[in-house]
């Protein structure tokens, strides 16, 4: 379709078609409104496009029990989502736990204890009762001029019982006092942040299930071999629940298993914000509390529900 357009002088635009002739006038102000909505309308798709919500430049965060003379501690905030590292914030951490004097007599006790706890001695040699035979005298008290025997199965015989021999299985359990544990944490989370094998990040969240990101974020962020994934909870998100699956050397913990050989076992630690707040609240508790309770409130939990 032809379309003619003419300009008079006084600023008309007409547009003159084959089938209708319609003039439309505009202003100056018109024109200037048009202009702030276009402007106003690409703000808001700006907005909408961005995923992720405003970031955490610097997470301030009240923490408890800080001393005078001790520095809070600060770290970066990364992400998972991308295999390029991205700095979403900074996240204030407590001196006592992440910033504690490395005690490496009662780290060693800590990994002795760990590694004693489980282990069981197997080995069991029969006493003379349990040998076959030796139910009757082997030959005469006299007259043969050989030795006085009265069993086969004595542990002065060659096939017979052990006497004071190894009665397994035996354990070699025994239980590290509670506040050796509590400050084996500190002091191993502390030497890991220290050495820059400590990372937070904001969710475990990954766009993928294949293993092969995990290695290649793990390459390409200097993680090393070996890394440890820690949540506040054992409900982990499916993608990172299936590529670590199929990695040995990449492995998830909740919070409540947190120990000192697996820190020590992998060579990154890799911890949420939710972990970060679930493991200050638990340890700052025990570090600071006067409460006299009793051994068992310890190990059942109950100490937590008035800290909710």
């Amino acid at each position: 379709m032809f379309t003619l357009i003419t300009f008079s002088k006084f600023g008309n635009a007409c547009m003159c078609t084959s089938k209708f002739i319609k003039s439309l006038s505009t202003t100056t102000n018109k024109l200037s409104e048009l202009e702030l909505n276009l402007t106003e309308r690409n703000v808001s798709n700006e907005v909408a496009v961005m995923e992720r919500g405003p970031l955490p430049i610097i997470t301030g965060r009240q923490l408890p029990f800080v001393p005078d003379r001790r520095l809070v501690r600060q770290a970066w905030v990364d992400n998972l989502d991308t295999i390029e590292e991205k700095k979403l914030g900074l996240v204030d951490l407590h001196p006592d736990i992440f910033g504690a004097f490395p005690r490496i007599d009662i780290l060693h006790d800590n990994i002795r204890w760990q590694k004693l706890y489980r282990y069981i001695n197997w080995k069991h040699l029969p006493n003379r009762m349990e040998r076959q035979g030796g139910g009757r005298k082997p030959w005469p008290q006299k007259g043969l001029g050989k030795a006085r025997h009265g069993s086969i199965r004595s542990p002065i015989w060659y096939h017979g019982g052990k006497a004071h021999g190894p009665r397994g299985p035996e354990t070699n359990f025994y239980m590290l006092p509670f506040y050796q544990r509590v400050m084996g944490l500190t002091t191993t989370l502390s030497m890991k942040f220290a050495q820059d094998d400590l990372k937070i990040v904001d969710t475990l969240d990954i766009p993928t299930d294949d293993p092969s990101y995990l290695q290649d974020l793990a390459a390409k962020r200097h993680w090393g071999v070996s890394v440890l994934y820690i949540d506040d909870s054992d409900l982990m998100p499916k993608n990172i629940a299936l590529a670590t699956d199929s990695v040995g050397h990449h492995n998830l913990m909740p919070v409540y298993g947190l120990n000192c050989h697996s820190m020590l076992k992998h060579e990154t630690l890799v911890l949420t914000l939710a972990a970060v707040n679930k493991i200050e609240d638990k340890l700052l508790y025990w570090l600071h509390t006067n409460d006299p309770l009793t051994p068992a409130k310890k190990y059942t939990g109950q100490h937590t529900q008035g800290m909710q």
